[in-house]
């Protein structure tokens, strides 16, 4: 008797382990689906869904199942789309070649106007992705230390503003600049008001001519601040003294330059 209840006792039942194990991984399963729901579409969820379901009705352990939840790709613009775009693409293109052919004209209009007036030492035209930039030295307009246009300038700017009506109208801006010698007297205390009244004097001649709109154009001093040479020259002084024209596209010209 005593050798038979000692050979029960070495084999304890377990057959407790078998639902145990089937609640863990039930558990498991359900703690992957929580898990995977908080950042998922209608799609992932029922792949999801039907894994869980799968884990109820078989027998099988969660880590047999293959992973529900697919990679994620980079989703492909339609090619709709990129046809769209394209379009758009191009159509800013053609607008922008238009724009600076167009600026490019008006370019050599007001290089022939400066050739037949002989003002070719005074003033200067460059086109740049920012627009027509026209330079009138200073001593074509305004005497030292003076902010009022002279006289027989105001004619240059009379005729410079034809030029600047086009079609379609574009806007303008006018800045005064000045070289960094120091100025105080009893019209201005500084270069920097004596450049801003400048081109504002500048800009009131040019709005003489009624075809140009006062909303299009618009004036500003620099003062000293934004030279074009170095100051410590008598020649770069007399560059840095100048009023700027800048006429700007009506769109932008980075596509073409």
């Amino acid at each position: 008797m005593a050798k038979k209840k000692k050979h029960h006792e070495d084999h304890v039942d377990e057959s407790w382990l078998i639902p145990y194990a089937d609640m863990l991984t039930l558990l498991l399963a359900l703690f992957i689906v929580l898990f995977a729901m908080s950042e998922i579409d209608a799609q992932k969820f029922k792949q999801m869904a039907s894994a869980f379901r799968n884990e109820f009705t078989s027998g099988t352990g969660v880590m047999e199942e293959q992973a529900p939840i697919p990679t994620p790709d980079s989703t492909p613009i339609p090619e709709t789309q990129k046809e769209i775009i394209s379009k758009e693409e191009k159509e800013r293109l053609e607008e922008a070649k238009k724009e600076l052919e167009a600026l490019e004209n008006l370019e050599k209009r007001i290089n022939a106007f400066i050739q037949a007036n002989n003002l070719t030492t005074s003033l200067q035209t460059q086109l740049t992705e920012n627009g027509l930039l026209i330079t009138i030295l200073d001593n074509a307009l305004f005497d030292s230390g003076s902010a009022t246009v002279k006289p027989g300038s105001r004619e240059i700017g009379k005729k410079l503003s034809d030029l600047l009506v086009t079609n379609p109208p574009r806007n303008i801006v006018i800045a005064g600049h000045t070289d960094n010698v120091p100025i105080s007297t009893a019209n201005f205390q500084s270069n920097w008001e004596l450049s801003a009244f400048r081109g504002i004097n500048f800009m009131r001649v040019l709005l003489e001519n009624p075809a140009l709109k006062p909303n299009q154009v618009s004036a500003s001093g620099y003062g000293e601040y934004r030279p074009k040479a170095d100051n410590k020259t008598a020649e770069g002084r007399a560059k840095n003294r100048r009023v700027e024209v800048l006429i700007l596209p009506n769109v932008s010209l980075q596509a073409v330059k």
